[in-house]
């Protein structure tokens, strides 16, 4: 067996684990057990509705994308809707996936004739745009809940993380402004260094992007839409774990659901496991559990949750990157495939 198929296989054994811990195994914790003979009493249309808020989710994530793409190279919604769902299924089945989403993100945007220089730009800004308006919705929460809950350790944490985030993207993005000369010399002459990697093309690339940053700030409308669309993407994915924990029969407080969600997306946002699997279901439980939501259905509804939210987009995401990667390829021959960071290479 080769070790390209012994590596893939092990993947499948640890996902056939997490998918049995996290169905069999949670839902115990807390007398839960119970709880779960539940299920059969469940209204449907909550479970409907719970997909349907993750599709929005998704629907939203993918519109991001769209409104830091330029109008002359900006595919269709239905076009990257799929692109966000396959890069999602690959992005929970490999550990530390981000190398993988991106090369799923270049592979098929450079098939619908995205420029690869473009589309890295659209892709830093989508994700740091993200995370700003995430540790915003988390920071409002904490104030709110803090005269009532008090500070807890655990906050201060998760604030860190966030705010370590955010200075590093506001510290490339300052340096990228402020001295674009020097930081194009130094990252081109750093990156070369790499196997294929040509100077002169990281540099015209980094150019680009700072280009490309200059004319963003200086478009509030494009600013402020982006914003609103990362903060609705945020809220409906927020509204979905809601609706799961209602399914049992616990309406939980909106702040509380908030700190909750937001402490557990910040804190998986370090890429420990694929898609943030553990991390987020040990955060969400014990904090819902500590804004009064009972332990048994606190599991099962993060259980549920999770499994439309992680669970779900693997499947559909990899039926998604199939069915584009073949139409893009018949629709735009001549683009062909454009493996990433294509655009960094010698020609």
């Amino acid at each position: 067996m080769s070790n390209k198929k012994i590596r893939l296989a092990t993947v499948i054994r640890l996902l056939i684990v997490a998918f049995v811990i996290q169905v069999f195994l949670i839902p115990q914790i807390g007398g839960a057990r119970k709880a779960l003979h539940t299920v059969g009493d469940i209204n449907p249309i909550r479970v409907v509705f719970v997909v349907l808020l993750e599709t929005l989710a998704i629907i939203a994530y993918a519109e991001l994308t769209r409104v830091f793409l330029s109008d002359e190279h900006r595919p269709g919604l239905g076009t990257c809707t799929g692109v966000t769902l396959a890069s999602l299924g690959f992005s929970h089945v490999v550990p530390g996936g981000a190398a993988t989403t991106v090369a799923v993100n270049y592979r098929l945007y450079g098939r619908a004739g995205v420029p690869g220089t473009e589309l890295g730009f659209a892709l830093a800004a989508q994700a740091i745009g993200s995370a700003i308006i995430l540790n915003l919705i988390l920071w409002a929460a904490l104030v709110w809940s803090i005269p009532v809950r008090g500070f807890q350790a655990g906050y201060a944490a998760a604030a860190a993380v966030g705010a370590i985030l955010m200075v590093a993207s506001a510290t490339a993005v300052i340096g990228l402004m402020r001295g674009e000369d020097a930081f194009a010399l130094k990252a081109a002459a750093l990156l070369s260094r790499l196997p294929r990697i040509e100077e002169a093309a990281v540099e015209r690339g980094i150019r680009t992007v700072a280009t490309q940053l200059r004319n963003l700030l200086e478009d509030p409308v494009r600013l402020r839409r982006g914003s609103v669309i990362a903060a609705i993407n945020w809220l409906l994915d927020a509204a979905a774990l809601w609706v799961a924990l209602t399914a049992f029969g616990h309406s939980p407080g909106i702040v509380g659901l908030l700190v909750a969600y937001g402490l557990a997306n910040v804190m998986a946002a370090v890429p420990v496991t694929p898609g943030g699997l553990g991390v987020i279901e040990a955060v969400l439980i014990p904090t819902l559990v500590a804004f009064g939501a009972p332990a048994s259905v606190a599991a099962v509804g993060v259980v549920a949750y999770r499994l439309v939210n992680f669970w779900l987009p693997i499947p559909v995401g990899f039926i998604a990157y199939t069915i584009l990667d073949r139409r893009l390829a018949f629709d735009s021959p001549d683009h062909g495939v454009r493996p990433a960071l294509d655009d960094l290479t010698e020609s």
